[in-house]
């Protein structure tokens, strides 16, 4: 088991920068997969970035380019760097870790909100 914990949200305006944090109860160093996902409403979640087997990382098309997951697992902290940001990218933010296939522990989401 491990609890997550995300924190860094908030307003800010287009074009602008945030850094969200996600502080793990554990060691992450054995946790290939971790992400981020984001819902908006009126929307499914949808997974943003993920770290994958091998350290590899994975993008969701809408923010290549703009978002960079990072980890410091001398921390137990996965981060979300977000540049560039759009008002569409405004969600609830989770942060997530996969046990086996599936994405089994989840944060309780930070809101990220982008105004025009």
């Amino acid at each position: 088991q491990v609890q997550l914990v995300e924190s860094g949200g908030g307003l800010v305006q287009a074009g602008g920068s945030l850094r969200l944090s996600c502080a793990a109860s554990r060691s992450i160093s054995s946790c290939n997969y971790m992400g981020w996902y984001r819902q908006a409403p009126g929307k499914q979640r949808e997974l943003v970035a993920a770290f994958v087997v091998g350290g590899s990382t994975n993008y969701a098309n809408s923010v290549k380019g703009r978002f960079t997951i990072s980890r410091d697992n001398t921390k137990n902290t996965v981060y979300l760097q977000m540049n560039s940001l759009k008002p569409e990218d405004t969600a609830v933010y989770y942060c997530a870790a996969r046990d086996g296939l599936v994405w089994r522990y989840w944060g309780q989401g930070t809101q990220v909100t982008v105004s025009s």
